[in-house]
C-alpha cells in the first residue's frame, strides 16, 4: 500500500520522532563544517565541465548551457526509457545490491526464517525462468478458480477486499494512512483505481497516439488470454475495456485529487451507502480485516458513486472477466517469459517507449527491493554510506531551516500571525536521513526459491496486516517510505517530516570532495524543496502536528493564491514539445518546491560564508557553482512516449523546466550571469514569483 499513500499524502522529489515546537529565532545560523586543511586543498568544484555546451548562452538556455553537450553526446539504452543523475545514480545503487545478494544467493545453507535466507530465495524464484515456464500459469490458477466460483455480487465484494490484501488491483484501492484532521491516529481511506491504461484521458483523447494505444490495449488483452490458455480473448477485451471506460469517467483529474481539503472526506461506514447502495461494504471491509473500523475517508466521493452505478449495471459475469485479465496482468511478470513479454510490449514497448525488457538481474533486484527493501538496507548501508556523511548533511538540514527561518520573517507580503505560525511549523520538522534508527521486521514472511508467485503474495498480505495493526495504536514516526537504497527524497504532512534515504547522498546531490557551493546547489536544494513541500499550496494547509488545518489569515492566503497563479501560468508556457506544454496546475507542488528549495538553499549557502568571499575555483565564482550545481541535478534525458506518459501523470515538470523555472525568478541568478532584458530567461522584476 505504500504506492497509494505516496500518491495520496507525500511529496517525493520524483516520482515520500520528537518535534521541536518552539518558535524559530529569526537570526540565521552561520555554522559550517570545519574541514581539515588537508582537505580543503583537494576540494574540487564539483561541475562536470565536459556536460557543457557553451555554444549555448547561459542567459537563454541555463539547463542546456550545462548540460548540453551531455544531451548531444548521451544516447538512452534500448532497454530504457531515460537516463541522466537520478538514473545514474540508481544504476549504482542496482549494481550495489546485486552485489549484496548474489553474495547471499551463493551462500548454502542459509538457515530457515534469516533474513539472508529471504533475499538469496526470493531473487533465486524469481530467476528461474525454467520453474516459472514449467509452472504456466498454475501459481494462480487458484484465485482464478476462485474468480469462476463466485455466485453473486456480494462474493465479488468479499472478494475484492481479500485479494486486494494480495496485491490484485480493484476500482477500490483502499490503504491506512495517517488521519489528516487528527494526526494522532491512523484512518482507513479509499482511492480510486480500476484502470488498466495511465490515467482517464487515455479513454477518451481522440488524437491518434491515444486511438492507436487503445487499440494496442485491447490486442494486449487479447495476446494475454491466448498465452495463459484462455478462452474468448477478443470479447474479454472489449468488456474489459468497457468496464474501465466506465470507471474512467468517474475519476478525478489527477489536478482534483491534488486538492487535498477536496479528498477529506470522512463517513462513518455504516453511511457508505449513501453513496452506493449497490456494493457490500461491510463485505468488502471485513475481508480486509478493518470490520470494527467505524469511520473511513473517501478520497473521491463522486468516483464510489459512479463506481456504484457501474458495478450495479455490470453484470457479474463481466465482473469475473475483468478481475480475471487484472489477476493476470497483476502476475504477468512473474509467471511465464510469454507473459512477462506480452506484458513488456504493452506497458513498457508502447506505451513507455522502452525497445528491450531490462536485464532479468535488474528486475530481480526490483523485486528484492520491492519486497525485502530493508533487509537490504541493513547492509547497504554499513557499506555505502559514511558516518561523516550523516553529520554533515544534519548540519546542512540545520542550515536551510534556519535560512527558511530568516527567510520567512524577511517576508514582506506576509502578516506578523502566519509569519508566527510558520516559523512553528518549520521548527517541528523532523529530518530523516540515510536509514531508519528502527529496522523493519520481516519475520512472519514465508519465502521459498520455487514459488515466486506465492512469495509476492504472501508479503502483499504480511504487509497489509502491519497495515491494519496499526489502527487504533500510536503513530510509528520510527517508519520509512523508502528504502535507504533508494535516490529520492520526500515530504509526509500529516507527521511533518523530511526524508533523505542515503543513496542520494552521493554527486551530484552531496559530493563530500567538492566545495560548499556545489553542495547547496544540488542536495541544499534538494532539502530546501522537501522543506518547501511543507509550505506548498497543499503543504501549507497542515500544522505543525500535521493536522489539516488553516493557520494563515485571510488575507495572507489570498496573497499567496496570487502568487501561486503566476506560478501557474509560468509553467504552463513551457513547451515539452510542438504539440505539448507543462500542465501548470498539475505541478504547481513540486515547482513551488523546487522555487522555494533553491531560493533557501542559496541564502543558506551565503550565510555559510559568514561574510567571507567564496573561493574562485576553475574559473567559477561561488555563486556561479551554486547555480551550476542546480542545474546539473536535473539532468535528464527520456524517450519521447515516456514523457508525454509523464506530462500527462507527473505531478513534477520535465527535468529543463525545474531548472529554467526556478532560476528565472531569482534576481541572484540574473546578477551571477548578467542576464539582460532581451535574454530568453529573462522574465521582468515585477512578474518574478517570490512565495518564501
Amino acid at each position: 500500500m505504500k504506492l497509494i499513500i505516496a500518491s495520496a499524502v507525500c511529496s517525493s522529489l520524483l516520482l515520500v520522532a520528537g518535534c521541536n515546537n518552539a518558535e524559530q529565532n529569526s537570526t540565521t545560523k552561520t555554522t559550517k563544517t570545519e574541514i581539515p586543511a588537508t582537505e580543503k586543498v583537494a576540494l574540487t568544484s564539483g561541475i562536470t565541465l565536459a556536460n557543457m555546451d557553451e555554444s549555448v548562452r547561459p542567459q537563454d538556455n541555463f539547463y542546456r548551457y550545462i548540460n548540453g553537450g551531455w544531451l548531444k553526446n548521451t544516447n538512452i539504452p534500448s532497454d530504457k526509457t531515460a537516463v541522466g543523475s537520478f538514473y545514474d545514480l540508481r544504476d549504482t545503487a542496482d549494481d550495489n545490491v546485486k552485489a549484496i545478494i548474489e553474495e547471499l544467493a551463493a551462500t548454502e545453507n542459509l538457515k530457515m526464517g534469516s533474513d539472508e535466507q529471504k533475499v538469496a530465495d526470493l531473487f533465486r524464484s524469481y530467476m528461474d525462468t525454467e520453474t516459472r515456464n514449467a509452472l504456466g500459469i498454475k501459481p494462480i490458477q487458484g484465485i482464478l478458480d476462485t474468480i469462476s466460483a463466485l455466485k453473486n455480487k456480494d462474493e465479488l465484494a468479499t472478494f475484492l477486499g481479500k485479494y486486494q490484501s494480495a496485491g490484485i488491483s480493484s476500482p477500490l484501492a483502499f490503504y491506512i494512512s495517517v488521519d489528516a484532521k487528527d494526526s494522532s491516529r491512523y484512518a482507513t481511506h479509499i482511492w480510486q483505481s480500476g484502470l488498466g491504461l495511465p490515467d482517464k484521458d487515455y479513454y477518451f483523447n481522440e488524437a491518434e497516439r491515444f486511438v492507436k494505444l487503445r487499440e494496442g490495449y485491447l490486442k494486449h488483452i487479447e495476446n494475454m488470454y491466448n498465452l495463459a490458455g484462455l478462452e474468448n480473448g477478443s470479447e474479454a477485451a472489449k468488456t474489459i475495456m468497457a468496464i474501465e471506460t466506465k470507471l474512467a469517467g468517474f475519476h478525478w483529474t489527477r489536478v482534483e485529487s491534488r486538492d487535498s481539503a477536496k479528498r477529506y472526506n470522512k463517513f462513518n461506514v455504516a453511511d457508505l451507502n449513501t453513496l452506493t447502495s449497490a456494493f457490500n461494504w461491510n463485505a468488502f471491509l471485513e475481508a480486509q480485516g478493518v470490520a470494527q473500523q467505524k469511520d473511513i475517508i473517501i478520497n473521491q466521493p463522486s468516483f464510489i458513486k459512479g463506481f456504484g452505478e457501474t458495478f450495479a449495471e455490470t453484470s457479474l459475469e463481466d465482473w469475473k472477466t475483468y478481475e480475471t485479465f487484472h489477476t493476470l496482468s497483476t502476475f504477468a511478470g512473474s509467471l511465464t517469459t510469454a507473459l512477462d513479454n506480452e506484458n513488456f510490449d504493452f506497458f513498457s514497448k508502447q506505451l513507455s517507449g522502452r525497445e528491450e525488457q531490462r536485464p532479468m538481474w535488474k528486475r530481480g533486484v526490483s523485486v528484492v527491493n520491492g519486497n525485502l527493501g530493508e533487509v537490504i538496507g541493513k547492509v547497504y548501508v554499513k557499506r555505502h554510506f559514511k558516518p561523516e556523511a550523516k553529520s554533515r548533511m544534519s548540519e546542512l538540514v540545520e542550515n536551510l531551516r534556519d535560512a527558511y527561518g530568516a527567510s520567512i520573517n524577511e517576508l514582506e507580503w506576509m502578516s506578523e500571525d502566519t509569519k508566527k505560525a510558520a516559523q512553528v511549523k518549520l521548527a517541528a520538522f523532523t529530518p530523516k536521513i540515510g536509514y531508519p534508527d528502527k529496522w523493519e521486521d520481516y519475520s512472519a514472511l514465508e519465502i521459498k526459491a520455487d514459488d515466486l508467485v506465492g512469495n509476492r503474495i504472501r508479503s502483499s498480505q504480511v504487509s497489509h496486516q502491519k497495515e491494519v495493526e496499526k489502527l487504533g495504536g500510536p503513530i510509528r514516526d520510527w517508519e520509512w517510505g523508502m528504502t535507504p537504497q533508494t535516490v529520492n527524497a520526500y515530504y509526509n504532512p500529516t507527521v511533518n517530516e523530511i526524508v533523505f534515504p542515503a543513496a542520494i547522498l552521493q554527486p551530484p546531490f552531496f559530493n563530500m570532495a567538492a566545495d560548499d557551493a556545489v553542495n547547496y546547489g544540488g542536495i541544499g536544494a534538494v532539502i530546501g524543496h522537501e522543506m518547501g513541500h511543507g509550505f506548498d499550496d497543499q503543504g501549507s494547509r497542515y500544522d505543525a502536528e500535521g493536522n489539516m488545518r488553516n493557520w494563515w489569515t485571510e488575507t495572507d492566503l489570498e496573497e499567496f493564491g496570487k502568487r501561486t497563479a503566476i506560478l501557474v501560468d509560468q509553467y504552463s508556457k513551457y513547451q515539452v514539445f510542438d504539440d505539448l506544454h507543462v500542465n501548470g496546475e498539475l505541478t504547481l507542488g513540486e515547482n513551488i518546491g523546487d522555487l522555494s528549495g533553491v531560493t533557501i538553499a542559496y541564502k543558506a549557502y551565503k550565510a555559510s560564508l559568514n561574510g567571507k568571499e567564496a573561493p574562485v575555483i576553475d574559473g567559477l565564482t561561488g555563486d556561479q557553482r551554486f547555480f551550476m550545481g542546480y542545474a546539473q541535478i536535473w539532468r535528464s534525458k527520456i524517450v519521447e512516449k515516456s514523457m508525454r506518459n509523464r506530462v500527462a501523470t507527473d505531478p513534477h515538470s520535465p527535468g529543463e523546466f525545474r531548472a529554467l523555472g526556478s532560476l528565472s525568478n531569482m534576481p541572484e541568478f540574473y546578477k551571477a550571469f548578467n542576464v539582460q532584458e532581451g535574454d530568453a530567461m529573462y522574465i521582468s522584476p515585477e512578474k518574478r514569483v517570490k512565495i518564501w
